[in-house]
């Protein structure tokens, strides 16, 4: 990390306005790009974009694949100015349910609509080497990525490991058969994956060009049903059958009393290191082709991880596993020697977990909703605060700060913090007021969501942690991203030296 103190919003994509019902990278993309540089901002960041499931509740922390671009993201807008939509195919949009709020379901018909018509008018086009380049530098993930979306659609959803024998253990026999006779769909599931290289390409140039680093994030596992699990089965802990061992999670802490229970299936960190952590590397390098920084969610997990029983009911009795996180960190310092990560670093930790972080200089989170319990000894007040560091209001699994403070910090919480910045608060200004503490702070980076900028309630609330729905909905309504709103985060920022 450089030593100029920077500053930047944190905002999903999904979250933009846009006539197709949620954000994507379209015209508002560039345009919210356009705001962050006139209000003096330096960082976009952003949830994962890889693909999502709805059967997973689209989390973006529950991918389907950890390469794949989430195709719900493609702008049809861009497919216009490319010639494979025509303005009338746009022309009759559904009445969406809430402009305020995703309704996947009804999203993820209409685009289908449009990208299929898309696909029909670029099979038609004399032009495919750009393509076909594509899916040959990228074959060593879309191959698979391609094949396990046909047959999950042609199996009506099916999860993977219900599949027959042959398809389910990738038999050759089974497998070609396949390819033979959905080679269409297998191209279409191709082109999805290149339109979305190509806008999220041409949104990083433009963001380039502004000057604005664009911060992506890495859940650090996989959904048991995705295309990296059928594909590398070996490299997680599975049974002879397939069938998970041992699943992920965390223990109780601040988000859960029972804690977490992901169910994602772990990892064999012993068969990863045979192969001097290749799926691993691979990952992260195809991550960095679109963004600046990377943050790696669960840090904590890639040192010593929660591991439960495959048949658990709750995340609150487990056992920490060791990773060969000495060998794991040495390759991706050979492989990234600048290590552009931040590492998300909540929870329970350890003194080996920080100090690795600390060794390796990697960023770690600093929130300021955590502060106020016990301030004078608390790491996340601001006089504790380090400068290697981000600093947030919130992230997207807290509430907005105005919802924070209105309906989840106890008494003692508005009283410590009522005292730490010697004048009373009220829900319509305590946003404004963790905004300029986190601006001040000695943290390099500040990171503020859209939605403290904004001022808005538990409405606005992005995710609950540990509840299956209602969540990753929330969107920022058309126009709120004012001129007026740009002056005022940049003179705030320019305060603060940031």
């Amino acid at each position: 990390m450089k030593d100029k103190r920077k500053s930047g919003i944190l905002l999903p994509l999904t979250s933009l306005p846009s006539q197709f019902g949620i954000g994507d990278l379209g015209p508002e993309a560039f345009r919210f790009a356009e705001f962050l540089h006139e209000a003096g901002q330096t960082l976009w960041q952003v949830l994962p974009l890889t693909a999502t499931d709805p059967g997973c509740g689209n989390s973006p922390y529950s991918p389907t694949s950890a390469f794949a671009g989430s195709h719900i993201l493609i702008s049809p807008e861009a497919l216009v100015q490319d010639g494979l939509l025509n303005e009338s195919d746009l022309s009759d949009m559904p009445a969406f349910s809430s402009p305020a709020h995703v309704d996947y379901e009804c999203v993820l018909t209409t685009k289908e609509q449009l990208f299929r018509k898309a696909w029909a008018r670029f099979k038609k086009g004399r032009n495919r080497a750009e393509f076909e380049e594509f899916c040959t530098q990228e074959q060593e993930w879309l191959d698979s990525y391609t094949l396990f979306v046909a047959i999950k659609k042609s199996m009506n959803g099916k999860p993977w490991h219900q599949w027959p024998h042959g398809l389910r253990f990738r038999e050759t026999r089974d497998i070609g058969a396949f390819r033979r006779q959905n080679r269409d769909e297998l191209g279409y599931q191709s082109f999805l994956q290149y339109l979305f290289a190509r806008q999220m390409a041409a949104l990083r140039a433009h963001l380039k060009e502004l000057e604005i680093e664009l911060v992506g994030d890495v859940p650090v596992y996989v959904t048991r049903d995705c295309a990296d699990v059928w594909q590398n089965p070996e490299l997680f802990n599975l049974d002879e059958e397939l069938n998970p061992v041992l699943v992920a999670g965390v223990p109780p802490d601040y988000f859960s009393a029972k804690g977490q229970l992901w169910g994602n299936p772990t990892y064999n960190w012993e068969a990863m290191k045979k192969t001097g952590f290749h799926w691993w590397v691979e990952r992260l390098r195809h991550l960095l082709t679109f963004f600046d920084h990377v943050r790696i969610d669960h840090f904590r997990g890639l040192v010593a991880y929660w591991a439960l029983p495959a048949d658990a009911e709750t995340a609150e009795f487990g056992e920490w596993l060791d990773v060969p996180y000495r060998e794991f960190f040495g390759r991706l310092k050979e492989e990234f020697p600048d290590l552009p990560f931040w590492a998300e670093n909540l929870g329970i930790l350890t003194p080996e977990v920080e100090g690795l972080r600390t060794s390796l200089s990697l960023p770690g989170m600093l929130i300021l909703q955590f502060a106020f319990g016990n301030p004078a000894d608390n790491p996340y007040a601001p006089h504790n605060h380090a400068p290697v560091n981000v600093v947030y209001t919130g992230t997207h699994d807290n509430n907005t700060t105005r919802g924070w403070f209105e309906q989840d910090a106890s008494v003692g919480e508005r009283e410590n913090l009522t005292a730490y910045l010697g004048h009373n608060l009220s829900g319509d200004t305590v946003a404004l007021e963790l905004v300029r503490m986190a601006l001040a702070s000695v943290a390099a980076v500040a990171v503020i969501p859209m939605q403290d900028w904004l001022n808005l309630g538990t409405e606005a609330r992005i995710n609950i942690p540990s509840t299956p729905r209602d969540n990753w909905t929330w969107r920022m309504t058309p126009g709120a991203a004012t001129p007026e709103l740009a002056e005022k985060i940049r003179s705030l920022s320019a305060i603060y030296g940031r």
